[in-house]
């Protein structure tokens, strides 16, 4: 099986699926397809990002692109860096997941990630250089060889430019900030205290291996506790590479991304600044967001998960907000990709103007509907979900929901699962549903791995 880009980017176990061979040969096909004499590669914490960057780079100079190392630095920034200068960009990261994960992240001069037509063609060069059928490049010599260097001065720049970013300074305001022992554990915290926050960050000491490690956006119950504790009036969950972010109220209650675009749709369009007054979502977005949008006159795009989608969404239409559940929230006109630290800069300062604590703002918002979500570890999950005793469950769940609630069953991009949305006017009602078509997708896996049924 050949090598596939996910929704975000390739990932595997570092050193074994996600190999020193296969990210050099990914280095020198993403030089082929995106021709550039420079390339700017960051990555985040986990032990093995020194060695994956190490092959990365390699494989851009073997065919003759010069390459940046921006060191240890979140993925928007990363990002960003690529948007100032103009030049393609490489993350090495894996997100949210476990520390012996790593994955690549590519994105196109000028800071937005790549479409999936270019996607395949990376995927195509890199199958024919690992299988030794690529065309024919004469790799250059002397002169034309790339060159390595380091940019030492980027992390402080990024802090620069988040923080003029804010309307106002956030002088008083009490944040507790969980970096995930990621790569935003010197930045987040940095931008928050030059703006005047009193900060209390925690998770912020990566050792290589602790990035996620029950800390972060995915694991957001230390937070709660800090916030109670301390007497914060909000709390910011990072991920390992800081490109979506959680928030904690007041009351240690989660405020997820739904509520967020929620907050932040309805005070750009009550400042006239939500452009085509319309927000991006994408299909794992609660109902209770679209349902407030609606009261509130604000149209809602819907796009497939991943937040490069709605960044294309955003693109093609002109619009300025989009995001996901999970924290990626994207301000098209700041940013080209989620950032989580800029999210978290522009939430304080909601809050502050605002004059209303967060839990007040987010529950005044929108509504949201009882969901349940279910992972459930399939070796294959395009074909678990493609099965044919799995669609018939999906319709027979959908049809006795009708419009009172709302079911999406998909393929992860990004891990070997099958994710289980459901959404139901009870959350007893969403359970059943829920745990029904886990079942479903279990025995056809089962069935597909010569098992039988019973």
């Amino acid at each position: 099986m050949g090598v596939r880009f996910g929704t975000d980017g390739i990932r595997g176990v570092a050193n074994a699926e996600l190999g020193v061979e296969l990210v050099l040969a990914l280095g020198r096909a993403a030089a082929r397809v995106l021709p550039a004499t420079t390339f700017v590669v960051g990555r985040d914490t986990r032990r093995s990002g020194t060695l994956l960057q190490a092959a990365l780079s390699t494989g851009l100079a073997s065919e003759g692109a010069d390459v940046v190392d921006l060191g240890v630095l979140p993925t928007p920034a990363v990002a960003w860096v690529s948007q100032v200068r103009g030049v393609p960009a490489a993350v090495v990261s894996a997100s949210h997941n476990p520390f012996d994960d790593n994955g690549v992240k590519l994105f196109a001069a000028g800071g937005l990630k790549l479409p999936d037509a270019v996607e395949e063609q990376v995927e195509a060069e890199l199958e024919g250089i690992l299988s030794g059928r690529a065309r024919q490049v004469r790799l250059p010599t002397g002169q034309a060889v790339g060159m390595l260097g380091p940019d030492p001065a980027v992390a402080d720049d990024y802090v620069d430019h988040l923080s003029s970013l804010s309307e106002g300074d956030l002088t008083g305001v009490r944040v507790v900030v969980d970096c995930a022992n990621g790569s935003a554990s010197r930045v987040a915290p940095a931008v928050l205290r030059r703006l005047g926050a009193d900060v209390e960050a925690i998770f912020d000491e990566p050792d290589g291996a602790n990035i996620n490690a029950g800390c972060g956006s995915t694991f957001p119950e230390a937070l709660q506790a800090r916030v109670i504790e301390t007497g914060a009036e909000v709390g910011l969950a990072l991920d390992g590479d800081a490109d979506r972010l959680i928030a904690v109220d007041e009351t240690g209650a989660l405020v997820d991304g739904d509520e967020l675009m929620a907050m932040f749709a309805l005070d750009l369009a009550g400042r006239g600044r939500l452009a085509g007054n319309t927000v991006v979502v994408t299909v794992m977005s609660n109902l209770g967001l679209r349902l407030a949008m609606a009261e509130h006159g604000i149209a809602v795009r819907e796009t497939p998960v991943g937040d490069r989608y709605v960044l294309e969404a955003l693109e093609a239409d002109g619009l300025s907000l989009g995001g996901e559940q999970s924290g990626h929230i994207v301000f098209r006109q700041l940013s080209t990709t989620g950032d989580g630290a800029l999210t978290g800069v522009l939430l304080l300062d909601l809050v502050r103007r605002s004059g209303r604590p967060l839990s007040e703002l987010a529950r005044s918002s929108m509504t949201k509907l009882p969901q349940v979500l279910r992972n459930v570890s399939v070796p294959d999950p395009l074909r678990a979900v493609d099965s044919t005793p799995v669609q018939e469950e999906l319709a027979k769940v959908r049809g006795e929901l009708g419009e009172r609630g709302r079911v999406v069953l998909r393929a992860s991009g990004t891990e070997a699962v099958v994710r289980v949305m459901v959404e139901a006017p009870e959350h007893d009602g969403a359970v059943s549903a829920a745990e029904r078509l886990v079942v479903a997708v279990a025995r056809a896996d089962a069935v597909g791995a010569g098992q039988p049924s019973a």
